[in-house]
């Protein structure tokens, strides 16, 4: 297929074309996926880079190792943000025109990478799409929740946004990013495998005018469920839409509002801010968001500490990957509340377990052995919450050098939780904090620390995270994942992560514990904990066992008891 795509290059006059992971709603699950159909490559993010001479993958540090598996054959893998586009022109003599499609690219994404260095060439018929055939998707109707199950009306939402849109006197906004249109309509959906986001976008203007773009027969099951006035559009109406708009301004999204959506607003109006305020309004969680998601992360923490009392205590040699990662599934599957997965679970034992983001199958599907580490890395969509826990795990006793990584693992995790909200909330003081003990031994991850959690929508959700860059202050109610890790390439991997929420209590601010599911002790060397680490450790141990073991049989109970 690269061959044939670069046949194309000469049509067109240009040197190589552009392919982005995400599809045209900027989701991280791309439907279709464009990137592994020319690539191969299946990780969540990513980018390549087609010339004539030379094919380029882009991808940050988690799937480096999984890029030079997955694609090393025909691409060069480059990590970003240490390698970018923009080097490898010092190798051609010339300014080189690149096609891209203008659908599945931002100007914040193209200035980031490309301009002005490069001269891009918009090419409206996507050229993957040219040589294949996309399947046809199957079409499944919106649901709408209601204001008890979301916690909050669509028209206290609404309010919130106008208030908004006054003070920086807007006079209409384009809500791009299905998740932002998901929280401000309490409408959810089937379009993403893992999440349930309903792929529409909206325009809101600041007379109370709302227009939802998206296909017809998504919508007709909640036209007269949801509290406010919509006016129904398909896609291909946007620009007579908003050629009848008033007023002379207009928001938009710089990172989900494509070059496409941005040039046709920007020929009618000026554009005067480029933030969605609702990324913040929706990581703020409120009180019945927050008790759904602890309920959720009880029926989760069941199913999984069920799963690792079975694998804990069953014969390891007639195991591999795939039955592993389906037991768990099925545990999970016995609560009537368990959708579907919140994203594709990573079960990698032994060197399998070092590529971050491992996904099993057929091909690389390995039998578990009994000196392995296993790491299992999974999710669950629930009504009404989203989970996401990694758990290491052993079969027999590590080596003093496997338990003395994972100790510091778990003491950079317990530092995390433990902080005092009060004195160090931005995302990279957080970041530092995980690491703290790994790189006393000049160790590290390739991979930031924790990121933000959706309630019942995107397992991983902004503004908020923990990595060296973030710069974003944690504040009550929002939800971040702990998750330091360290990984050996072909050896092993280890990762511990909980999900935690920010509560303030009179003049505390400190992090609350929502996954609840016991570490493996056996890695632990208790000799590198001190006081207060041990305590936490028990702590939340003997919390686990309050929360769950009215659910669990005998034996699991005493196993669960005997960690505390």
């Amino acid at each position: 297929m690269i061959k044939k795509l670069k046949q194309k290059f000469q049509i067109y006059g240009v040197d190589g074309y552009i392919i982005p992971k995400n599809d045209e709603f900027f989701s991280e699950y791309a439907n279709p996926n464009r990137l592994k159909i020319i690539s191969n490559f299946s990780g969540s993010a990513g980018m390549a880079l087609i010339l004539k001479d030379k094919n380029y993958l882009y991808v940050d540090g988690r799937y480096t190792l999984q890029g030079r598996l997955e694609s090393g054959k025909e691409f060069e893998i480059n990590e970003i943000p240490k390698f970018n586009p923009k080097q490898i022109l010092s190798r051609y003599k010339r300014k080189m025109k690149l096609g891209f499609d203008p659908k599945l690219f931002t100007f914040q994404s193209l200035r980031r990478h490309f301009l002005p260095e490069f001269e891009l060439i918009a090419i409206k018929d996507n050229l993957i799409d040219q040589l294949c055939k996309n399947k046809k998707v199957i079409s499944k109707s919106f649901f709408q929740l209601s204001s008890k199950e979301a916690g909050e009306s669509v028209r206290s939402k609404l309010k919130k946004l106008k208030k908004f849109m006054s003070k920086k006197k807007i006079d209409n906004i384009f809500i791009s990013a299905p998740e932002n249109v998901s929280w401000l309509l309490n409408l959810r959906g089937h379009d993403n495998p893992n999440s349930p986001i309903p792929n529409c976008r909206l325009i809101v203007t600041k007379n109370e005018k709302i227009y939802l773009f998206s296909s017809r027969d998504k919508i007709q099951n909640i036209s007269n469920k949801i509290p406010i006035k919509l006016n129904y559009y398909e896609e291909k109406d946007f620009y007579t839409i908003l050629y009848k708009l008033k007023g002379k301004n207009f928001s938009v999204d710089e990172i989900s509002c494509s070059v496409f959506f941005e040039k046709l607003i920007s020929s009618k109006f000026k554009i005067i801010n480029k933030v969605d305020p609702i990324y913040m309004f929706k990581s703020l969680k409120n009180n019945t968001e927050l008790k759904n998601m602890e309920k959720a992360h009880v029926e989760d923490g069941v199913a999984l500490t069920k799963f690792l009392y079975w694998i804990k205590n069953t014969k390891i040699r007639n195991l591999d990957e795939l039955k592993v990662q389906n037991k768990l599934e099925n545990f999970r599957k016995k609560n009537k509340n368990y959708l579907y997965p919140s994203f594709n679970t990573i079960a990698g034992s032994g060197p399998n377990g070092a590529i971050i983001h491992y996904r099993a199958d057929k091909k690389s599907n390995r039998k578990i052995k009994s000196n392995d580490i296993f790491l299992c890395d999974s999710g669950g969509q629930y009504k009404y919450g989203t989970t996401d826990v990694t758990r290491t795990i052993c079969f027999k006793k590590p080596k003093d050098s496997i338990k003395n990584i994972f100790t510091r693992v778990l003491k950079g995790h317990i530092a995390v939780v433990s902080t005092n909200l009060n004195k160090f909330n931005k995302g990279k003081q957080l970041d530092a904090r995980a690491r703290f003990w790994l790189k006393k031994v000049n160790l590290d991850y390739g991979h930031g620390t924790g990121h933000g959690v959706g309630y019942f929508l995107n397992v991983h959700e902004g503004p908020q995270s923990l990595s060296k860059f973030s710069n974003i202050k944690i504040e009550n109610g929002m939800i971040v994942s702990n998750e330091p890790g360290y990984y050996k390439e072909n050896k092993f991997g280890i990762r511990i992560e909980n999900l935690i929420y920010a509560i303030k209590n009179k003049s505390k601010f400190y992090f609350k514990n929502l996954t609840l599911a016991p570490i493996d002790n056996d890695l632990i060397n208790f000799n590198l904990l001190n006081y207060k680490e041990k305590q936490y450790l028990k702590s939340y141990h003997n919390l686990s066992y309050k929360k769950l073991s009215k659910f669990l049989n005998k034996k699991e109970k005493i196993w669960l008891r005997s960690l505390i």
